[in-house]
């Protein structure tokens, strides 16, 4: 039996994520075009004219190429639904995504609304909602910034190298994801990898905020400054907040604690810096067992 000689499925869709790490997202034809040398070729000649001619088939108009360096045109900014409202202000979105979220009474119902909100652009980027993993219903909680490219092929945070490490990082207090509860402040994945903007992450803080007050934990730990920032309000950088437990306020009044801890992707770039890190969990740890 011959063997097959193109390439399998796993090769094409290695190939189409290629591509889409590239920022390549549409296909105009099968083959390349030379849009360029196609510019200078003459219109075709005109034949006799009659049913199915050339001639009585609609001219087509050829637009001109843009110059190089030239400033293109201002188009007028395309508007996006929020919830039902057109509006293109990411303050309205954040307004829209508070309100709803706070209509939620379950993470099961939080997870559906995500799925269909329309007022962050990030959801028309993402290929997955990367909403949490873990057990809800443990006593500690993790939250991250935002899912990276594994997290967003998953559709769960924390999946790739740093999502390993963060694994073994808990492994050594004792803990896994049958014993925590992990998310990110924004639940779809930035293009490229790129931070989340001030903008989407306004949008998107009632949501991890609403998620925080429905898995309810005795203990929240912040992975790195856009978390820790984000949910304790404090602007210190990461290695003045790490090691620190901040006051975090739940919806019905309760206060629990906030422990600033690196981001295992920090980590991953900076090994010397574990020794930090070691140190916050040992906290995490002693907070843990001081109200069992």
């Amino acid at each position: 039996m011959m063997a097959s000689l193109g390439p399998d499925r796993s090769d094409l869709i290695a190939l189409l994520d290629f591509h889409s790490e590239a920022g390549v997202d549409i296909t105009l034809d099968e083959k390349p075009h030379d849009r360029f040398a196609e510019a200078d070729l003459p219109p075709p000649a005109n034949e006799a004219s009659g049913p199915g001619s050339a001639a009585a088939k609609p001219e087509l108009r050829r637009e001109p190429l843009p110059i190089r360096g030239a400033s293109p045109e201002p188009r007028p900014p395309t508007q996006r639904t929020f919830g039902g409202s057109a509006s293109a202000k990411p303050e309205e979105a954040a307004v829209d995504a508070r309100a709803k979220a706070a209509e939620m009474q379950s993470l099961e119902a939080l997870e559906a609304l995500l799925r269909d909100f329309e007022g962050c652009g990030l959801r028309f980027t993402a290929k997955n909602l990367v909403f949490a993993d873990g057990n809800p219903e443990a006593r500690v909680m993790f939250v991250g910034e935002a899912p990276g490219a594994d997290e967003d092929r998953v559709g769960k945070p924390f999946m790739g190298r740093s999502g390993q490490l963060l694994d073994r990082m808990m492994a050594a207090i004792g803990l896994d994801r049958t014993s925590a509860y992990i998310a990110n402040i924004v639940p779809w994945r930035p293009p490229g990898n790129r931070n989340p903007t001030p903008q989407e992450v306004a949008i998107c803080r009632p949501f991890i905020e609403r998620q925080i007050a429905l898995a309810n934990p005795e203990i929240l730990v912040c992975l790195g400054a856009p978390s820790t920032q984000t949910l304790t309000g404090t602007k210190e950088g990461i290695l003045r907040a790490r090691g620190r437990f901040f006051p975090y306020t739940l919806p019905d009044g309760r206060e629990i604690r906030a422990l600033a801890t690196l981001h295992p992707a920090y980590l991953l770039r900076q090994p010397v810096q574990k020794r930090l890190a070691w140190r916050d969990f040992r906290a995490l740890r002693a907070a843990l067992d001081a109200t069992t």
